[in-house]
C-alpha cells in the first residue's frame, strides 16, 4: 500500500459547515497538536501526517505545511514521480500547502490533498508555487 493509494480512499472527506466538525478531520488535526477545536483550520499537513503515520513513514509531526520541507529527501519536480512524492507549495510568505503529487500538465501540478475546497480531493496549482518536493523512505 502506497501513501497515495491510501490517501485516495479519503477523497471527499470534508469539513462540516457551521459549529459542528468532522470527527475524522479532528482526529487528523489532533494527531500532532491538541489545540484545534474544530475542522475550520488549515488541515492539509494534518492529512499528510495522518496518511504517513498509518503507513509508518517519516512525517513532520506539525500542522504547518512548510514543516514538510524538512522531511524525506529533496528532489526536483522533474525528478518526481506521480503518486510517489510530496509537494510543498507557497501560500503567502509564511504559510504553505502540502499534498501528494498526482501529476503535472505544462504549468500546473495536480495535488491529492486535504483542505482543498474544504475537502480531500485532487486540485490544480501553478508550478510556480512549488517550494519543495520530497521523497519519503520508510
Amino acid at each position: 500500500m502506497t501513501a497515495y493509494k491510501l490517501a485516495e480512499r479519503f477523497i471527499n472527506v470534508k469539513e462540516i459547515a457551521g459549529a459542528a466538525s468532522n470527527p475524522l478531520v479532528l482526529a487528523m488535526l489532533r494527531l500532532d497538536d491538541a489545540w484545534p477545536e474544530g475542522d475550520d483550520v488549515p488541515w492539509c499537513s494534518a492529512f499528510v501526517n495522518f496518511i504517513t503515520w498509518m503507513l509508518r513513514l517519516p512525517r513532520s509531526k506539525s500542522l504547518a505545511a512548510r514543516s514538510w520541507l524538512e522531511v524525506g529527501h529533496p528532489i526536483t519536480i522533474e525528478q518526481s514521480e506521480p503518486k510517489n512524492d510530496i509537494v510543498i507549495l507557497e501560500r503567502g510568505t509564511m504559510a504553505g500547502h502540502v499534498g501528494f503529487y498526482a501529476g503535472r500538465d505544462l504549468r500546473v501540478v495536480h495535488i491529492l490533498g486535504g483542505n482543498q475546497q474544504d475537502r480531500v480531493n485532487v486540485s490544480v496549482f501553478s508550478v510556480e508555487r512549488i517550494i519543495g518536493v520530497r521523497r519519503l523512505k520508510a
